[in-house]
């Protein structure tokens, strides 16, 4: 494997995870351009390219009026729902001065604000950054991990947390969860037959034209659904490297977070916790094998093979 420097891996990641983003929203114009195309466009209708182009146009506020709207109040809502969901609790710092001592040196050496501290009581081995500013930063631990790791592997796995707080992981993730989350309920909605089709001037007026336009809509959810998924599976991907990076930045050890990912791994399952969502922030999430599309390092994982980071964290040790 050939050797990366640290900010040159940061830089790639970045930009290549901008480009994964901004396909987001591409996605969505998209699929609205597509589906007034095919239940529009007619070869006998001379100006019916402009007319799909004018009705695209015009649709353009309103679908981004609703997405703004969904986007807004579940952007805003996330932290609730995540702490909920994880089943976390607020970790005092008289509970655990070990924890807040490692978080609170890590932060001092970059300048940035410390973090809440939450903890999941587990004994699985995991952890996982979330929030979208910095009164809501936090940094959930198991008590699995806390217990588990020596302190320098537990000072590597907090600095790959607090990694993608500073590079602004825990909002980009966030923001691709959102709108994979819409494609998911418009597909949702689709295929229970909770969409109508509008009427188009080229369709016939007869049955099989509605149920045409209605079997394109469920199409083109399922395609931008699976395209979103995608999307984000890059992007997690992507992040998880780049995190991995900048906590060797941070603690100058990369051989201690490759022996804590080396105790995390076939150890990092919270069954208490159910949410795909929740689980794909983890530091390690390996699918249970009965999930469809389990395929380590393939287009469907959420993270990359934690053998792979191990061997990459070696190398940077060898590089430094």
């Amino acid at each position: 494997m050939k050797y990366v420097g640290l900010q040159q891996q940061i830089t790639s990641n970045n930009r290549k995870s901008v480009v994964l983003l901004l396909l987001f929203p591409i996605l969505v114009l998209v699929m609205v351009y597509a589906f007034i195309f095919f239940t529009n466009y007619s070869s006998e209708i001379p100006d019916s390219l402009n007319y799909i182009n004018q009705e695209f146009i015009s649709t353009i506020p309103f679908v981004l009026i609703a997405v703004g709207i969904w986007f807004v109040i579940a952007y805003f809502t996330n932290t609730t729902i995540i702490n909920k969901t994880a089943g976390s609790h607020t970790l005092s710092r008289k509970e655990n001065m070990r924890v807040y001592n490692l978080t609170e040196n890590l932060c001092m050496s970059v300048g940035m604000k410390m973090p809440k501290l939450r903890i999941i009581e587990s004994q699985a081995l995991n952890a996982f950054a979330s929030g979208i500013n910095e009164n809501s930063y936090t940094v959930t631990l198991t008590r699995g991990i806390i217990n588990a790791l020596e302190d320098d592997e537990l000072e590597g796995v907090i600095a790959h947390e607090l990694t993608h707080i500073r590079n602004h992981d825990v909002k980009l993730l966030i923001v691709s969860i959102i709108f994979v989350g819409i494609f998911a309920f418009v597909m949702r909605m689709a295929l229970r037959g909770f969409i109508p089709t509008r009427s188009s001037r080229n369709r016939k007026n007869n049955e099989g034209g509605g149920g045409g336009g209605y079997i394109l809509i469920i199409i083109l959810a399922v395609v931008a659904y699976f395209l979103s998924f995608l999307f984000k599976m890059a992007l997690s991907r992507r992040r998880e490297y780049m995190a991995d990076a900048g906590a060797v930045e941070l603690t100058r050890n990369p051989l201690a977070l490759a022996r804590a990912l080396e105790k995390i791994s076939g150890n990092s399952h919270i069954k208490e916790v159910k949410s795909d969502d929740i689980q794909e922030m983890y530091i390690d999430y390996t699918p249970p094998k009965s999930k469809a599309f389990n395929i380590s390092g393939s287009l469907f994982a959420s993270h990359p093979p934690i053998e792979k980071r191990i061997a990459y964290l070696k190398q940077l040790y060898e590089g430094m």
